[in-house]
């Protein structure tokens, strides 16, 4: 059992290297993180296609990352070419609501559409004084806790409609946790914030209050971003839906104007960055994921609220569409309601008997996408266009010791006492 546990090494070094490189060897990182990711993912697709004669999994893992990869980079594309300049009242009660309106369309655009569309606006209307905590609860909020109430909002809750949760299920069932999560993380943002506002001298903050004209460009491109959400729903024949999500990001490319792009500073280096490193993850979290499927019910995990720290930590350093696949079948079989080829079936029964396990699962899957930079894709597009755009944003570390640890633990552990405890 705890022996196979030695192919999770690849995976381990690569979150090391992602952590600590960039603090360490900055430059060096920058030139050769490419290397690094794809040379420990391929350690591992060898391993499996030449030593274990496994390259179904290989190849069902490289079709998971093209549509990962086809998803997030067609909304990146998309969203580059609709500019949106807002008025330039960014006081903290309007930060607030720009951010309780970004969690809000999460579900109706993805995490992914919204933080993307949003993010520069965001950026643009903080100028004056933006820090790295805007950036840090931007990822908080919107790209993350924001998309826990509809398939279409995070990819967990997407996959688990495929395999017959209701559509609105989530929606009717996890509202009350979702609602006290933004309202805690907004309340903590607008404390943080006033007292921000507060410092910053005079001068800014009149400028910073400073009315300027609503302006919207290439709104051609809400067309596009429509062919991609429709595409979601498209599961037959194969590669049909990443072909529509391609063709849209392409079409919106021809077709916006090269003064939009430039309004927006649009470029294609944060989706190459997050492409070549989740080339990586995807790859080596292969043995991480078939070691907790195949032990998960020798480890002890029954309880509600151990399905939701499990697939919550679990989450928050893997990718959390697997994950939520698997501890959905760890409670399929916890409950003998898991019948092959009747997924659909046992997910009823699971909803009907246990209710908890489906809902902690979800909770926990979208949740701590935000507690690492690698939790959820749109967190890392979201670093890198800040990082682009001058901004200054936490370490891998310090991301998750002074804003995770501090802000997101409590408040899940609240969430756990108050949901999922018993």
């Amino acid at each position: 059992m705890w022996n196979e546990l030695i192919w999770v090494l690849p995976f381990v070094l690569l979150l090391a290297s992602i952590a600590t490189l960039p603090l360490l060897q900055k430059h060096w990182w920058e030139k050769n993180f490419c290397f690094v990711s794809i040379g420990l993912g391929l350690l591992i697709v060898l391993h499996y296609i030449f030593q274990l004669k496994n390259a179904e999994i290989v190849w069902n893992t490289g079709v998971e990352y093209f549509s990962f990869i086809c998803l997030i980079g067609s909304l990146f594309i998309v969203s580059g070419g609709i500019h949106i300049n807002v008025k330039g009242e960014a006081t903290p009660l309007v930060n607030s609501v720009f951010l309780l309106i970004g969690a809000v369309l999460a579900n109706v655009l993805g995490t992914t559409g919204a933080s993307m569309v949003m993010v520069r606006p965001w950026i643009r209307m903080n100028k004056y004084r933006i820090t790295a905590y805007h950036i840090v609860f931007f990822i908080f909020i919107v790209s993350n806790v924001g998309g826990g109430l509809t398939p279409i909002g995070d990819p967990p809750l997407f996959l688990g409609y495929l395999k017959g949760v209701p559509f609105f299920w989530v929606l009717s069932n996890v509202w009350p946790v979702w609602c006290l999560a933004i309202a805690l993380l907004i309340a903590i943002f607008f404390i943080v914030d006033n007292l921000n506002f507060k410092r910053a001298p005079l001068e800014i903050r009149k400028k910073e209050t400073a009315h300027e004209e609503w302006r919207f460009l290439g709104t051609h491109n809400v067309i596009f971003l429509l062919m991609i959400l429709g595409s979601v729903f498209v599961n037959h024949p194969p590669f049909l839906r990443e072909g529509i999500m391609l063709a849209a990001a392409v079409l919106s490319y021809k077709t916006t104007p090269k003064s939009v792009h430039e309004s927006n500073d649009f470029n294609f280096g944060p989706i190459k960055e997050v492409a070549i490193l989740f080339i990586g993850i995807f790859a080596t979290m292969i043995p991480a994921l078939e070691w907790l499927e195949k032990y998960a019910p020798e480890i002890g995990i029954q309880s509600a609220g151990q399905f939701f720290w499990g697939s919550g930590i679990l989450s928050s350093v893997l990718d959390n569409a697997p994950t939520y696949l698997n501890f959905l079948s760890a409670a399929l079989g916890l409950f003998g309601t898991h019948t092959p080829g009747q997924e659909h079936a046992g997910v009823l029964d699971l909803l009907v008997s246990h209710p908890q396990y489906i809902r902690a699962i979800s909770v926990g899957s979208v949740f701590f996408g935000a507690v690492t930079y690698i939790g959820n894709g749109p967190n890392f597009l979201v670093k890198s266009i800040a990082d682009q755009s001058k901004v200054k944003t936490p370490s891998f570390f310090g991301y998750f010791l002074k804003y995770s640890l501090p802000v997101l633990i409590p408040i899940f552990f609240l969430i756990w006492i108050l949901f999922f405890k018993t």
